[in-house]
This record gives structure tokens, C-alpha cells and sequence, in this order.
């Protein structure tokens, strides 16, 4: 067996001891690194999300200045863009 001194134990706590410290920094940033990046993927999807669920809202939008162009409706047309009302200007038909 291998025996150590009162000194060689303290030195090996003081490594032990610093040893801990660096590796607590390392998981403290990786763990930052990753909660970041878990935190981005979930805003993009949410802003994915909104956009996809928006994108309807859209093509209703263009139909219905398809549909009164057809018509010969040039009057302005209100859509509506994440809640925001969007006004389509009159549409000059040749």
C-alpha cells in the first residue's frame, strides 16, 4: 500500500479542490451553451409557427384581391397580419 503524509494530502486535496473548480466553470458554461440553445431552437419554432399558422391568413388575403379583381373590383381590400390590419391599395386592372 501506498502511504501519504499529512503534506501530500493536503497538496492532494488543494489539486482535488482545483480540479472541482475548473470543472464546475466547464459544466457551468456548457450548461449556459446548451440552455441557450435550447432557448433559440424554441423561440424559432414559435416564430416558424406563427409565420406557417399566418401563412393562410395570406393566401385568403390574395384570393380575395384575385376574387374582386376578377370582378372588376378595384377598391382597397383589409387583411389581417399577426392581428395587424394591412391595407391592399386599389388594384389598377389594364
Amino acid at each position: 500500500m501506498y502511504a501519504i503524509g499529512l503534506d501530500g494530502a493536503k497538496n492532494l486535496a488543494i489539486a482535488i479542490t482545483i480540479g472541482f473548480v475548473v470543472l464546475a466553470v466547464v459544466s457551468a458554461t456548457a450548461i449556459k451553451n446548451i440552455t441557450t440553445k435550447i432557448v433559440s431552437v424554441i423561440v424559432m419554432a414559435g416564430f416558424a409557427l406563427g409565420v406557417w399558422t399566418q401563412r393562410s391568413e395570406l393566401q385568403n388575403c390574395a384570393q380575395t384581391v384575385k376574387d374582386k379583381a376578377a370582378v372588376q373590383d378595384t377598391s382597397s381590400t383589409t387583411c389581417t397580419f399577426f392581428g395587424v390590419d394591412v391595407d391592399v391599395p386599389e388594384v389598377s386592372i389594364p
